[in-house]
């Protein structure tokens, strides 16, 4: 899938990730995809969460070896 820009959120904890993802999302334009790698497993439910209260569309979410990789679309 391609994306714009990529945010590696690896070894924090919430609400790192989603704070990190918020500063980077506001700096990016409309229809955008940021690309978050994180590895704090409350983070699929934290995303999940974050695009339905941001109205951003989060466009997967996958995990692997310990790492979770979500795709959200900038409203």
């Amino acid at each position: 899938m391609n994306f714009d820009k990529e945010l590696d959120a690896r070894g924090l904890n919430c609400p790192l990730p989603i704070l990190r993802a918020k500063k980077t999302l506001n700096e990016m334009t409309s229809s955008q995809v940021l690309k978050i790698i994180a590895t704090d497993p409350g983070s699929v439910k934290d995303f999940a969460a974050f695009a339905k209260q941001t109205g951003n569309e989060l466009l997967s979410s996958a995990e692997a070896g310990g790492e979770y990789t979500f795709m959200i679309k900038k409203k």
